[in-house]
């Protein structure tokens, strides 16, 4: 009787064994991870309205969400193989390329005036070279971090000029209002709800220091499952056009979404251009340009090739191919 269980389990293992080759033959994962973040929300609306899940389903692949606070969370979450696709900023996603993360930008889902440099209404900060030895709160690693060195070094001051304090933004954004800092490298839509409601002043703004968006996938995941990526990009496609469709539902979205106000969200909203989706050129200079400033600032070593590092990061032939 022994000899037939043990002949049994060798018999069902053999057969697990089967399957689980087969399903690797036809390179399907078992799972396909993404992030969504608040400064996503294309994110948001593929995250909320379940199509992702629907689509794999039918492919026998289960889907897990996580939530990224920021784009230094989303960073972690891809080094740490915690899911396939991460949501960030452009100049967040070079910095870790340059020491050594193994990720690729396969779609771009906005171009975003996401931050800005923030003081209370009552403050008398008004223009950057005031923030000389002062108190600013920013989350290192992320575009508002970026966007602060970038101001700062436009007017000739550095990061040893102030006293930087490191905070997860939604943090930030509290720190500021309980003067706990004099300023605040702000993020949307924490951003938009000072500017709303606590009458807070964006006493600096410079659209072109946002980089973009970037939808960045594991490499290992893109040179195993290009149709999986494929996939994703094309549910992404589909969440860009609902929001450029449906405005407004997209504004009671990300209101009920990142529990804000609509009025907060729609300000959110407005400060994003849907238009460009596809990694092109325009983004690989940005960002070659946003890390120059880095360089000079010591963020990235200057021993790194920007130009061969941000076209090792850059990879629109997916979207390419399927975005007309």
């Amino acid at each position: 009787m022994k000899k037939i269980v043990v002949l049994a389990i060798i018999l069902v293992a053999i057969l697990l064994a089967g399957c689980n080759q087969s399903e690797a033959e036809e390179g399907k994962p078992e799972k396909i991870r993404l992030d969504y973040a608040h400064y996503s929300p294309t994110s948001l609306v593929l995250h909320e309205f379940g199509w992702v899940e629907a689509l794999f389903k039918e492919k026998g692949i289960d889907v897990e969400w996580a939530f990224s606070q920021g784009s230094n969370k989303a960073l972690e979450f891809l080094n740490s193989n915690s899911v396939d696709f991460g949501s960030t900023a452009g100049a967040a996603a070079l910095i870790s390329k340059t020491n050594g993360s193994p990720i690729e930008t396969v779609y771009i889902f906005s171009k975003p005036e996401w931050t800005a440099l923030v003081t209370n209404a009552s403050s008398e900060i008004q223009s950057v070279e005031d923030l000389k030895g002062k108190r600013v709160a920013a989350t290192i690693g992320t575009d508002p971090y970026i966007f602060l060195l970038r101001a700062l070094d436009a007017h000739g001051l550095s990061a040893d000029d102030i006293e930087l304090v490191n905070l997860q933004h939604g943090d930030g954004a509290v720190s500021l209002t309980q003067n706990q800092v004099d300023a605040w490298a702000g993020l949307d839509p924490h951003m938009a709800k000072l500017e709303l409601d606590q009458q807070a002043e964006l006493f600096f703004r410079e659209p072109d220091y946002n980089t973009y968006g970037f939808l960045n996938v594991r490499s290992d995941f893109l040179a195993q499952y290009p149709e999986y990526v494929e996939e994703v990009i094309g549910l992404y496609e589909q969440a860009r056009q609902w929001i450029i469709d449906n405005p407004t539902e997209a504004v009671a979205l990300i209101s009920q979404k990142a529990e804000i106000s609509k009025d907060v969200a729609e300000k959110q909203l407005e400060r994003n251009d849907f238009s460009n989706p596809v990694p092109s050129l325009i983004h690989i200079d940005h960002i070659i340009e946003a890390g120059k400033v880095l360089q000079e600032g010591e963020v990235i070593g200057k021993d790194h090739d920007l130009e061969e590092v941000v076209n090792r990061l850059i990879n629109p032939e997916i979207a390419r191919n399927i975005i007309e």
